[in-house]
């Protein structure tokens, strides 16, 4: 009985190491979160604020040139370019994902993406003394590229230094850290802070600071253990490694573990994204990471943050305070993904993903409603803010943070690359779709809507734009 207590407290002292957030591992996944995750969200959300000054700084820019105003049809195209390039270089960087993992590591990647960030940072921030917006669109390009590096190897990096015990909560901290750019990003846009004439190029180049600070700290980590023992065949490295985020010597268990995949991954191999397409035994785990990385980009995220300025007004809200309301919604979204870090392993990725789905999709109905009845019913504005609220708290706890996770789950070391280029590029096409036909289509819907919501708070140029009392060319 002695022996068999003794065994039940070493086994229980065992699980209670292994579920451990250790300090190396809590700083790899601050410095990887916050120097990658943190530049998409930032990105994503840093020119809605200064949308108005820097269309202002397109058309003067063009007069320069020609001597004439920019025709509104060819600013509307720049402006739809502007937004969209960052997706589609999204795309282009999901497709590099899987030959730089390989060849250059999880970490080796993060640290080479630092170099698009820095460039892209230094060519916006200098765009205006150039007097150059296509150097504003191509370095879109690159943030995009970077962006979609980021996106997909942050996950898979910290997914496979986790223990599996905390591998769902650490695979959400990527989407807090998104979250959080966004609010930063909404924050110093504020026209009290950078969003203004002169602050724009500061509030773009900013984007390169975490790079840098990521270029300066990630070297003194380790690489991920899986890819040192299973990629790469050196156990030596992966046991230091395991040992350092860890914080203790016995890893035997994880060694051998890794061994086992490492002895069945060899018989099939490295599979690419062909091979991964038309393999059958992984064909309904392909399909679900597809449906949840169209479900998460269509079902329309960014455009709810584009038309939040705009519900808010017709609220009420008056002009000067509706950049403020807008931060909140950031802040909830924040507040929410950080809610999900500690409800993921208790509730299960299954049940956030589906609540947070459903919340969008109620949310979304009644919300449709709410903006065709606002005119003739008062109260029926309030109802569209508490929509846009629920829509934004439902993808903050399932549909933003749940996909990545999976990926890592789903997929084995040999097709977990290949699963994220795909994933990765699925989700940054149909965000580069919604970024470059969400202009036409608002422009569509204020000519067939005599007085409806759009033609109410028409905004000249651009969804972006923040200043409704303003007019642009």
């Amino acid at each position: 009985m002695e022996m068999n207590r003794e065994k039940q407290e070493s086994s229980s002292v065992e699980e209670g190491r292994k579920g451990r957030l250790t300090l190396p591992l809590a700083l790899v996944t601050l410095i990887s979160a916050f120097g990658s995750s943190f530049q998409y969200g930032y990105n994503v959300s840093v020119i809605n604020s200064p949308a108005p000054y820097m269309q202002d700084f397109y058309n003067q820019t063009y007069i320069d040139r020609h001597g004439v105003p920019m025709d509104a049809s060819f600013q509307t195209l720049l402006w739809s370019l502007t937004v969209s390039m960052y997706p589609l270089g999204g795309f282009f960087g999901s497709l590099m994902v899987g030959p730089l993992v390989n060849n250059c590591g999880r970490k080796g990647t993060l640290l080479i993406n630092n170099l698009f960030s820095i460039v892209a940072a230094v060519l916006m921030g200098t765009s205006e003394i150039a007097k150059t917006y296509e150097v504003i669109i191509i370095s879109r390009v690159i943030m995009g590229i970077y962006a979609g590096l980021a996106s997909n190897v942050v996950p898979m990096f910290l997914g496979e230094m986790s223990p599996r015990n905390l591998r769902g909560a650490i695979g959400i901290v990527p989407q807090l850290f998104i979250t959080l750019g966004i609010l930063v990003a909404q924050i110093l846009g504020l026209t009290s802070i950078l969003g203004h004439v002169e602050g724009w190029p500061l509030l773009l180049g900013l984007t390169g600071i975490p790079s840098a600070l990521q270029l300066l700290t990630l070297p003194f980590f380790p690489e991920s253990p899986r890819y040192l023992l299973i990629q790469k065949g050196n156990e030596d490295q992966a046991r230091k490694a395991l040992q350092r985020l860890r914080g203790w010597d016995d890893v035997d268990d994880e060694i051998e573990e890794m061994r086992q995949e490492d002895k069945s991954e060899k018989e099939e191999g490295h599979l690419s994204v062909f091979t991964l397409c038309t393999f059958r035994g992984l064909r309904w785990q392909l399909i679900s990471i597809v449906v949840m990385m169209m479900g998460q980009q269509l079902s329309g995220i960014n455009a709810v943050f584009y038309y939040a300025d705009r519900i808010f007004l017709s609220a009420g809200v008056e002009t000067n305070n509706v950049q403020y309301v807008t931060v909140s919604t950031g802040a909830i979204n924040v507040l929410m993904t950080f809610l999900a870090v500690f409800i993921v392993e208790s509730l299960g990725r299954r049940i956030l993903l589906l609540a947070g789905f459903g919340l969008c999709c109620g949310s979304c109905a009644v919300l449709t409603l709410a903006l065709n009845l606002q005119n003739t019913v008062s109260w029926m504005s309030y109802l569209s803010i508490v929509c846009t609220i629920i829509y934004i708290i439902g993808h903050a706890i399932g549909a933003s943070p749940i996909p990545f996770v999976m990926i890592t789950e789903m997929f084995l070391q040999s097709s977990r690359p290949a699963a994220f280029m795909v994933g990765g590029s699925v989700h940054w096409l149909c965000n580069f779709t919604v970024g470059l036909v969400f202009l036409y289509m608002e422009v569509r819907c204020e000519q067939g809507m005599a007085h409806g919501f759009s033609s109410k708070l028409v905004i000249s140029g651009s969804p972006l734009c923040t200043d409704p009392s303003r007019s642009y060319p």
